[in-house]
C-alpha cells in the first residue's frame, strides 16, 4: 500500500478520485500560484505600485510559462514553502530582468501559497457540489417511487414502526439539503484571498493594500477577507469541519445500504458487489463499506485543522504544515464519498417483497406502539404498555397475532387501521417532500 490509498495505483479504483486527484496535484498546486502572481502583478501594475508594462508581461507570462514541479523540490525542502524556489524558477524561465525582478512585489510566501489553495478548494467544492446535485437527484427518484413501499424502521437493531423506503432514502438525502445550504453560506465567507505581506501588516503592498486585495479577489472570483488570515484559520477549519460532515452524512447511508443487503436481510442489493476470493455466494458490500471508512475517516482530519487554527503569533510554520498534511485528503474523502452515494442511488435495486413481507410480519408486533397507543384510550397509559409489553411476549410463545391478542383482552378499545398506508404515519408525506425539494435543488445546482 502506499502512503496514501488516494493516489495509489493499487487502490484508485476504491478511494481514488481523478478529478481531486487533478487538483491537489503538484503540477495544479505550482500552475495555481501561478495564476495568483500573475494576477498580482496585473493588479499592482494597474495600480501604478509597478510598471503597467511590467504587470501586464507578467501576468501574460504566468499563464504561458512552465515550471516542472519536481524543481522546486529541493528549495521547498530547505524554505519550507515553494513560493521562493517558484519565484526563482520564473525569473530564470522568464528571462526579462527587467520585468521578472517585480514579480511577488511586497506579497509573502503565505499569501501565494494560500490564495492558490482557496482557488484549487473553490474548484474542489464545485465538483463536490455537483455531485450532491447527483445523489439528490438519484434519492430524489427513490424516495418518491417508494413514499409508500412499507418498510419495517429499526432502531437499536431491532424491528421497531412501520415506516416506508422512500423515508429511509430521503433521509439519506436530507443532510445533503442542509449541507447545500451551508456551502452556499460559506463560499463568500471562506473561499478568500490572502493579501497582507510578511507579517500580515501590508507594508510593502503599496498605497492602497485594501484596493489591492480587493482587485485581485474580483480578479481570481475569490473573496476579499477584509484582513490579513495568515494566523486565523477558522476559514480553512469551517471548510474541513463541512467536509467532514458531507463524509458523515454519506457513511451514515452507507451504514444503512449495508444492514439492509445482509443475506437474512436482503431488502436491496447493490450494484457492482464485491466478490469474495474463496466464497462464490458472496456479494460483499464494498462501496457502502467504504462510505463507511471515509465517514470515520474524514472527521479526524478535520481535528487535525481544528488543532492547527491554533497559528502562533503571526505566522506558525508546524500549524500551517499540519493543514498541508490533512486538508488535501479530507477533501477527497468528502469528494469520493458522495460520488459512491450517487452511484448507489441509481443504482441499487429495492426489493420490495422482502421489505412488505417484513412489515407485514404475521406476529403483527411492529404494531406494538399503535396498540399500547390505541389501548391508552380506555386505560392508563402506563398499564397500557404493559399490558402490550405482556402480550407481545405471548404472540411469540403461541404464534398468536399482537392485534387479536390486544383485541381479545380490551374489546372495549378502538383499534386503529394498520396496514399502509395509514400506518405509516408521515412517512409518505417526508419521502414526497424531500423529492420534491431535492429535484429542485440539484436543478438549481446543475443551472449554475
Amino acid at each position: 500500500m502506499s502512503v496514501s490509498p488516494f493516489d495509489s495505483a493499487l487502490y484508485r479504483d476504491l478511494f481514488g478520485d481523478a478529478g481531486i486527484a487533478r487538483l491537489f496535484s503538484d503540477g495544479a498546486e505550482v500552475r495555481a500560484m501561478m495564476l495568483v502572481l500573475g494576477a498580482l502583478a496585473k493588479a499592482q501594475g494597474a495600480q501604478g505600485a509597478i510598471p503597467e508594462t511590467s504587470g501586464r508581461f507578467l501576468h501574460r507570462a504566468m499563464m504561458e510559462a512552465q515550471v516542472d514541479p519536481a524543481g522546486l523540490a529541493q528549495a521547498t525542502g530547505g524554505n519550507g514553502v515553494t513560493v521562493p524556489g517558484l519565484v526563482a524558477a520564473l525569473r530564470k524561465t522568464l528571462d526579462a530582468p527587467e520585468h521578472a525582478h517585480y514579480l511577488h512585489w511586497g506579497a509573502t510566501s503565505q499569501d501565494i501559497q494560500d490564495s492558490a489553495l482557496m482557488l484549487r478548494l473553490s474548484r474542489a467544492l464545485a465538483l463536490i457540489e455537483a455531485r450532491m446535485a447527483a445523489a439528490l437527484a438519484a434519492l430524489a427518484d427513490r424516495a418518491e417511487a417508494h413514499a409508500t413501499t412499507p418498510q419495517a424502521a429499526r432502531t437499536y437493531g431491532q424491528l421497531a414502526t412501520p415506516s416506508s423506503f422512500g423515508a429511509l432514502a430521503a433521509s439519506w438525502g436530507a443532510p445533503l439539503l442542509r449541507m447545500l445550504d451551508r456551502l452556499e453560506e460559506m463560499r463568500p465567507r471562506c473561499l478568500c484571498v490572502s493579501l497582507s505581506g510578511a507579517a500580515g501588516t501590508a507594508s510593502m503592498l503599496g498605497p492602497d493594500p485594501a484596493a489591492l486585495r480587493a482587485a485581485l479577489a474580483a480578479d481570481l472570483g475569490l473573496g476579499d477577507p477584509g484582513g490579513s488570515w495568515h494566523a486565523s484559520r477558522d476559514r480553512i477549519g469551517e471548510i474541513g469541519g463541512w467536509l467532514a460532515d458531507l463524509a458523515s452524512a454519506c457513511g451514515k447511508a452507507g451504514g444503512d445500504m449495508t444492514l439492509l443487503a445482509r443475506s437474512e436481510i436482503a431488502e436491496i442489493a447493490l450494484p457492482g458487489a464485491g466478490a469474495s476470493s474463496t466464497m462464490p455466494q458472496k456479494r460483499n458490500p464494498v462501496a457502502p463499506a467504504v462510505m463507511v471508512a471515509l465517514a470515520r475517516f474524514a472527521p479526524a482530519q478535520a481535528s487535525v485543522l481544528q488543532g492547527a487554527a491554533v497559528h502562533a503569533e503571526a505566522r506558525d510554520g508546524a500549524a500551517w504544515f499540519a493543514e498541508w498534511l490533512a486538508l488535501p485528503p479530507l477533501v477527497a474523502a468528502a469528494a469520493r464519498a458522495v460520488a459512491i452515494l450517487g452511484d448507489l442511488a441509481a443504482g441499487l435495486e429495492v426489493r420490495t417483497d422482502a421489505m412488505e413481507a417484513r412489515a407485514a410480519d404475521p406476529l403483527g408486533l411492529v404494531h406494538a406502539e399503535a396498540l399500547s397507543f390505541a389501548l391508552a384510550s380506555v386505560m392508563k397509559r402506563p398499564e397500557a404498555q404493559a399490558l402490550v409489553k405482556s402480550l407481545a411476549l405471548e404472540a411469540r410463545e403461541t404464534g398468536a397475532a399482537l392485534p387479536d391478542l390486544v383485541a381479545r383482552a380490551r374489546p372495549d378499545a378502538r383499534l386503529p387501521d394498520l396496514s399502509p398506508p395509514a400506518s405509516l404515519g408521515t412517512a409518505p408525506a417526508e419521502a414526497l417532500a424531500f423529492a420534491a425539494a431535492a429535484r429542485t435543488r440539484a436543478s438549481a445546482v446543475a443551472r449554475d
